[in-house]
């Protein structure tokens, strides 16, 4: 039996997983974690404004946010990029593309998984991609799919930041300190000069949820010094043997 530590990251657009969760891959990646990327499109029609405004081809944006989002995943150490390049705005996924992600589940055999917010009025591709994650994950179990495979067991769901929490529902109940990685996000978040202007949002996001790790985890009675964090919330229920 295989000890390997292994997640999956489930990102609607190419830059989805820097923003959000970048401190985890990066972190989990000096854990020993092999941390895998599944990059559903690059963004290329509705996160990539200043592109378009410069006179750029689809082709070009998306060759263009692809070694963006190759750069970023360097950035972070990211064992393995998968770009499908399905297109946004909308985001849409057949049964082929479907499968082609239960596949990339089972082979990972992740011990947790990460994607969007389960609601999102401002971007529904975001939470179209968690639809898809939770739908994924639910046919990667079943044992009469592909009989005779490897299935998946139970890894958690973590549901990363949205852009903004207070229209999202998203209610975080768990914080990461991500301040021994944060220079490896600061860089690949860097990495994506179509989006300069979300550089330092994302910097303070991280900046207070390092706060709230500070506090929660005990704050002026001997809470740890965290500078950056990230949040996150479960889908599905712990099971444990003590608390």
């Amino acid at each position: 039996m295989s000890n390997k530590k292994t997640a999956l990251v489930i990102s609607a657009h190419a830059a989805d997983f820097v923003w959000r969760c970048g401190g985890a891959i990066a972190l989990h990646q000096k854990l020993g974690y092999e941390v895998t990327v599944a990059c559903l499109s690059f963004g290329e029609r509705g996160e990539s404004a200043r592109l378009w405004k410069e006179g750029k081809t689809l082709n070009e944006v998306k060759s263009i946010r692809r070694k963006e989002a190759e750069n970023a995943a360097s950035a972070l150490n990211v064992h393995d990029l998968q770009c499908f390049d399905l297109g946004d705005y909308p985001l849409q996924l057949d049964n082929d593309a479907k499968f082609r992600l239960v596949d990339l589940i089972r082979s990972v055999q992740p011990a947790f998984m990460m994607s969007h917010s389960k609601y999102d009025p401002y971007n529904t591709d975001h939470m179209y991609t968690t639809n898809v994650a939770m739908e994924v994950r639910m046919i990667a179990q079943a044992w009469g799919h592909n009989p005779g495979e490897k299935v998946l067991g139970a890894p958690q769901l973590y549901l990363f930041e949205p852009h903004q929490t207070e229209q999202m529902g998203w209610k975080p109940d768990t914080f990461l300190d991500i301040t021994d990685v944060w220079e490896q996000k600061r860089a690949a978040i860097e990495c994506m000069e179509g989006q300069h202007h979300l550089w330092n949002f994302y910097t303070n996001v991280a900046e207070n949820r390092g706060n709230h790790f500070r506090r929660n985890s005990g704050g002026q009675s001997g809470g740890r010094a965290a500078q950056y964090a990230e949040g996150f919330e479960s889908v599905y229920p712990r099971c444990v043997d003590e608390l």
